[in-house]
């Protein structure tokens, strides 16, 4: 299993959202929803529709974990989700198949991989990637690994910055600026 890496440029995001924008409001917030709040895909696809239409927050158990999670939808996703869910059934879920389904972490694997693809990305991403690209741009706008720690409930400080790449980001810059 390989590991995939976050998406450390802010204009690759910005090329993804315009190509998933072009496919469907779907995939689009599928993106949005996890870069922006760092879930897994798997509670990312547990959301039902009364978990986000007209609320400020959203409240879950994750499955990995089974610990709750409460957090605010930012004024990015909150128009978003307000049309996506506009006249659907509070009970249906969030991100549906083509089938009328619940979709699928391959169906989305498959959205996630073409959009960035698409984009002239070239390293591995799949869908944890979103929860690294949040997880890396929360670093760098905060500097506070402490409490990106404490969203992504990991047990060490060493381990949440190996997760969204900043050591291998530091071991990178070491070579670069080492020459004898």
């Amino acid at each position: 299993m390989c590991t995939v890496e976050p998406i450390r440029n802010m204009e690759d995001l910005k090329k993804i959202e315009k190509i998933l924008k072009k496919q469907s409001l779907r995939n689009l917030l599928l993106f949005l929803i996890g870069i922006n709040c760092g879930l897994r895909i798997s509670d990312i696809l547990n959301l039902d529709v009364k978990d986000v239409k007209n609320k400020n927050y959203i409240n879950i158990f994750e499955i990995k974990t089974g610990k709750y999670k409460r957090f605010p939808i930012n004024t990015k996703l909150k128009p978003l989700l307000k049309k996506f869910t506009k006249d659907r059934n509070d009970d249906e879920p969030l991100f549906i198949s083509i089938f009328n389904n619940r979709m699928e972490r391959t169906q989305c694997y498959r959205i996630i991989k073409k959009a960035c693809q698409d984009a002239g990305i070239d390293y591995i991403v799949g869908t944890h990637t979103l929860r690294k690209t949040f997880g890396y741009h929360h670093y760098q706008k905060f500097k506070d690994v402490a409490i990106l720690q404490k969203i992504f409930n990991h047990f060490t400080p060493q381990v949440t910055l190996k997760y969204i790449g900043i050591d291998q980001d530091r071991i990178d810059e070491s070579y670069i600026n080492f020459v004898l």
